[in-house]
């Protein structure tokens, strides 16, 4: 797979980046909002990798590709789209905090959403995150998310204070 947009690649992930996948994944914003995608080594980046590789073939998901700048040819995160148990899918991103501020996240998913639906054969996809995460609320408004559901939910099998949204096709 390969996006490309004014200032982004996005592209599939490859056994080399394991190192940069590990650092971006440890920022504290990532810790605070998505703890599960921490990787606290560089071992567990590589094993989460090839996992993810193994994926692009498939149809089940979830697919995850890292985000490259194309002035320096960094690793600026990712974007993903993960199924849910009731068989709709959610998008999921991180920019690393340090590149953060510069548009990227919503970049990224413009172009990721309407290509990733049509390959996926869908026309809705779920954005959730926690309220509290502003950034990711913007993100998703930009991007022509819609409102669905603002209070105490289900987040990562614990009640947080999120905010659901959906976007449609067309």
């Amino acid at each position: 797979m390969l996006l490309e947009t004014e200032r982004l690649i996005i592209t599939e992930f490859k056994p080399d980046m394991a190192r940069v996948v590990h650092e971006n994944s440890l920022d504290e914003d990532n810790r605070r909002f998505v703890p599960d995608e921490v990787f606290e080594t560089e071992e567990d980046a590589a094993e989460t990798i090839e996992f993810l590789m193994g994926q692009y073939g498939g149809t089940d998901g979830p697919f995850v590709y890292p985000v490259i700048a194309k002035e320096g040819n960094t690793n600026l995160g990712y974007v993903q789209m993960a199924p849910l148990d009731d068989g709709t899918w959610e998008i999921g991103y991180h920019i690393a905090k340090k590149y953060t501020g510069n548009g990227y996240a919503t970049e990224a998913v413009k172009a990721f959403l309407p290509f990733m639906t049509e390959r996926i054969g869908i026309s809705e996809v779920y954005g959730i995150c926690l309220s509290e995460n502003i950034a990711s609320v913007h993100v998703l408004k930009k991007c022509g998310f819609v409102v669905l559901f603002e209070g105490t939910g289900d987040y990562q099998g614990e009640k947080r204070e999120i905010f659901k949204s959906v976007w449609r096709e067309g």
